[in-house]
């Protein structure tokens, strides 16, 4: 699952106006996509709480629908490889950190 931290979002948003050699779409999600275990482990991690139990697909698509099938369960793998190859440099590119930073409430001026 592709994901991206507030910080990172914000600032790719203002970069990709501000810089002129960006033009038409990119990619706004971190470089390294996660499972959805994954994640959960991460947030788990960040705070410091146990995340040993998944939530069963059935449950999702009674809850959410069979819009559950696409964007929860099957996932998306997006990368942003069109904005790091005009030089955008991700100040939170690892889950780990970023949920961490997120769960904290850091968010940090560059």
């Amino acid at each position: 699952m592709s994901w991206i931290h507030i910080d990172d979002w914000i600032e790719m948003m203002l970069w990709a106006i501000e810089k002129s050699s960006v033009s038409g779409p990119i990619n706004l999600a971190a470089p390294e996509p996660v499972s959805n275990a994954e994640f959960a482990r991460a947030l788990g991690r960040a705070m410091h709480r146990p995340s040993w139990m998944p939530v069963p697909g059935l449950a999702l698509r009674v809850i959410v629908g069979e819009m559950a099938n696409d964007a929860l369960i099957l996932g998306h793998r997006i990368l942003p490889k069109r904005a790091q190859e005009l030089g955008y440099v991700f100040r939170h590119p690892g889950v780990d950190e970023a949920l961490t930073a997120a769960v904290r409430g850091e968010s940090e001026q560059r």
